[in-house]
């Protein structure tokens, strides 16, 4: 389960987010999990409440997970379209090339720390 690691590796960026400003307990934490990055959410929330209850810095901390649908780009005329599945074709051309736009990202969006 990378899942663990990657949550591991998030713990330790709040923790020198929380030295860089002075903070001593981290409230909310919000990350960006695109449907196309690999990542299990129900895993990843998961292990976050597993590891962050090791740290006083983390210990009451609550996860938000948001998880856009995936971009996709018409090929032809440029156009973006946000769907669960990829469109068949453009609904503004027709092209039927259409490639996904990222989607596959793993963001730290926002950090509520006191």
């Amino acid at each position: 389960m990378h899942e663990m690691s990657l949550v591991q590796g998030l713990l330790v960026q709040l923790g020198e987010l929380a030295g860089e400003h002075g903070k001593e307990k981290v409230i909310t934490v919000t990350m960006e999990i695109g449907p196309l990055s690999g990542v299990v959410i129900d895993s990843f929330e998961f292990a976050f409440d597993a590891l962050a209850g090791e740290s006083v810095l983390t210990r009451d901390a609550k996860l938000i997970v948001e998880s856009p649908p995936p971009l996709y780009r018409c090929c032809g005329c440029g156009k973006e379209i946000r769907a669960d599945r990829r469109p068949h074709s453009c609904p503004l051309c027709k092209e039927t090339l259409i490639t996904t736009e990222g989607s596959d990202d793993l963001l730290l969006l926002r950090v509520e720390m006191e």
